[in-house]
């Protein structure tokens, strides 16, 4: 899942940054952000090893934060937002699931987690 919105994520990123630019910077620039968090942390998550799962986790957490933050943002300061981004209104033109995601992958890396493991 983690690659399928690393492509999407930069894919949107960089067409809206690269046609509209001026329209809405702050939302194609966090749109690319998030792109950049998705890739790190698919990289990570297929590298494996204690310094991947670390990177992982804080991927997951920047990744947590943003969705949350944006989010609300995208709700009560919309003169900020004029265009979407992946974590405007919570993920919601993504299905919700770069809210769930982060989540979703922050309790993988708890059950993965090189000390528990082993």
């Amino acid at each position: 899942m983690y690659g399928v919105f690393a492509v999407a994520a930069t894919g949107r990123s960089l067409v809206q940054l690269g046609v509209d630019a001026d329209r809405a910077p702050l939302a194609y620039g966090l749109s690319l952000l998030a792109a950049v968090v998705y890739l790190v942390a698919t990289t990570c998550l297929l590298l494996g090893g204690r310094r991947a799962w670390l990177a992982a986790v804080a991927a997951c957490t920047v990744e947590a934060v943003g969705v949350l933050v944006v989010g609300t943002l995208s709700y009560l300061a919309t003169d900020l937002f004029p265009d979407k981004t992946v974590w405007s209104h919570f993920g919601q033109g993504y299905g919700y699931l770069p809210l769930l995601l982060p989540f979703a992958g922050l309790a993988w890396l708890r059950h993965s987690s090189p000390s528990r493991v082993g």
